[in-house]
């Protein structure tokens, strides 16, 4: 049973033959980091546009940036 489990890992498993180069590497980074970047834009672009709508409630720090008059110690 053992034999069995570690030929199918064997199978399952990716090639390892072909080797990656370095510009395949960097090429395969910058789209990562774009796509990530893009999704990082749009998660908040959508939180400003919920809290602009209300449907959020805001955290400290976007509290401080959208109202703060809030935290103006000047009035006590």
């Amino acid at each position: 049973m053992g034999e069995e489990q570690g030929e199918a890992n064997k199978k399952s498993a990716p090639s390892s033959s072909v080797p990656l180069t370095q510009a395949q590497f960097l090429s395969w980074k910058t789209h990562k980091d774009a796509e990530a970047s893009a999704k990082k834009d749009e998660a908040s672009r959508k939180r400003e546009a919920d809290i602009a709508a209300g449907l959020v409630q805001m955290n400290g720090r976007e509290l401080f940036k959208h109202e703060p008059w809030v935290f103006d110690n000047n009035v006590y």
